[in-house]
């Protein structure tokens, strides 16, 4: 038996030549799935990167985009207020507009001639319908470009792969586009879900409930909702300027809560918008000071700023307490207190009357004595440490301030008032942020819902310029805004011109009920 052959040897490759080792092929349903990733990240990259248009709408001129979202929905943000949600449709798809700056001409030209709203409707509904088509043939370019690039990238030289990437992208598209069209709610608009100030004011960008089906009516309101932001923007047009500088410390001011839990969400709403970096409160946090009210206090440590407080006549020791107990709490005793940079000074109200009403009786003489108190302390510190602010909560208190501090601030009297003392000290009384509780319903006009922006210069931390937020009391949907600035040769003034812009200049925008 002869032996067997020996096994052929493997070919040999001659010198500078490579050999040829085959790939292994991947099973179809693997390559189809890498496809599809490369073809939807494309588009989600696409979508992210060009999706967006700068839209003039009206008077107002606004940036839209769509974004990829698991729910739909459209969002119209107009900060500083907020946003309002409507469940307008499902799919893969969101839009959002947002208010980015006011052309002051168009919004001048509605303010001082109220006829150029006649032909208004038609104009929004024109400019929304051309810039959502721009927006829709922009985004979807996008998002089939977006595929083609990131499958050339990932397939390279497999050229035929990424077309087919770019031929699904347009799929996407088109079936992305299919699902809003087919499930548009045009009856989203009359429930819509408010975020922010918007919450608490909605009359800013209508009363989208009074909207009925017909598409008349739709464009009228459309109107109404551009037309009450463009008053809403027209203050950045009509102030000096000012503009806060990231260094710029930002006060939120606000006082005679009483006891409304509305006031809370004011004040987180606020806060966030405007990025404040420590809140003031110049007393009256409860209305008679029980144990009972103290679970009013716990929002405080939710606000993520430190929260200053004084006692008012309205709170008791155990109040006080309460509030220190919160972990983001400063609560001022008679003592210098340095809180964001700033040494603030402060003392309770020596009066405790939850029992009676004391507005309009005559502040007792112990209110003058802890002001001149608070005035030693303010003169005993260094001059390399001043005082820059003292927190009281009756402005009687103030007073004897005038001089020592540049600036007090104080509640109690439910009203907002801005003074310049005969020495130049700015006392600065607040309204009442709770609308004065259910005292709020004791006149005909419910109490208006008040708190300010303070803006300080970090480095001398002297008042700049401030912000007047008003809201309608309760029963009443309005909002206001109001900016002054500090005049930068108030010294050579007269005390009570010195401190802002003449009467007359219209620093100010309201949006009224309705």
């Amino acid at each position: 038996m002869s032996d067997p052959s020996p096994p052929a040897a493997p070919p040999t490759s001659s010198p500078g030549t490579r050999s040829r080792v085959p790939w292994r092929r991947w099973p179809r349903s693997v390559l189809i799935a890498e496809i599809l990733l490369v073809a939807l990240v494309g588009c989600w990259l696409g979508t992210l990167v060009g999706g967006r248009v700068d839209v003039r709408v009206g008077p107002v001129q606004t940036e839209m985009s769509v974004v990829p979202s698991l729910t739909g929905d459209s969002v119209v943000a107009v900060p500083p207020l907020g946003r309002l949600s409507l469940d307008s449709h499902d799919g893969p798809l969101r839009l959002a507009a947002q208010v980015t700056r006011i052309n002051t001409a168009d919004a001048r030209q509605i303010f001082n001639d109220p006829a150029s709203l006649n032909g208004l409707p038609e104009r929004v509904v024109a400019d929304v319908r051309a810039g959502v088509l721009r927006l829709a043939l922009r985004a979807g370019l996008a998002a089939v470009a977006g595929a083609l690039l990131l499958g050339a990238l990932v397939f390279r030289r497999r050229l035929r792969r990424a077309l087919v990437a770019g031929g699904v992208a347009v799929g996407v598209v088109l079936a992305s586009g299919g699902a809003a069209a087919a499930t548009w709610n045009p009856e989203a608009i009359n429930e819509p879900t408010y975020d922010g100030l918007l919450a608490i004011a909605p009359s800013v960008v209508g009363d989208a409930r009074s909207i009925v089906a017909d598409f008349e009516k739709y464009e009228q309101q459309l109107a109404k909702i551009v037309t009450n932001v463009s008053r809403l923007y027209d203050v950045t047009s009509t102030l000096p300027a000012y503009t806060p500088d990231p260094s710029t410390i930002r006060l939120l001011h606000v006082s005679d809560l009483h006891l409304n839990p509305a006031a809370w969400e004011v004040i987180r709403s606020i806060a966030e918008q405007f990025d404040v970096d420590l809140i003031v409160d110049s007393g009256d946090i409860t209305d008679h000071g029980s144990g009972a009210e103290d679970r009013f206090l716990d929002p405080i440590a939710t606000l993520g700023v430190p929260y200053v407080f004084v006692r008012g006549n309205h709170d008791s020791i155990g109040t006080e307490a309460a509030v220190a107990a919160q972990p983001t709490a400063v609560v001022l005793g008679g003592d210098v207190r340095e809180v964001a940079g700033l040494r603030i000074l402060g003392a309770p109200d020596p009066r405790f009357t939850p029992d009676k009403d004391t507005r309009d009786t005559d502040p007792p003489p112990s209110l003058e004595q802890v002001g001149e108190q608070l005035a030693a302390t303010a003169r005993a510190q260094p001059s390399t440490a001043p005082v820059d602010l003292v927190v009281v909560h009756d402005p009687e208190m103030g007073l004897p301030l005038d001089g020592p501090a540049p600036l007090v601030l104080a509640g109690h009297g439910h009203e907002r008032e801005i003074r310049t003392l005969d020495q130049g000290t700015v006392l600065f009384e607040q309204g009442s942020t709770g609308g004065a509780g259910l005292r709020g319903l004791e006149g005909e006009d419910p109490t208006p819902v008040q708190c300010s922006i303070l803006y300080l210069n970090r480095e001398t931390r002297t008042l700049q310029a401030w912000d007047d937020i008003t809201l309608g009391g309760l029963g009443l949907t309005s909002a206001q805004i109001e900016r002054q600035v500090v005049d930068p040769v108030a010294e050579e003034l007269a005390p009570d011109e010195s401190l802002v812009n003449p009467p007359g200049v219209p620093y100010a925008f309201r949006v009224p009920n309705g």
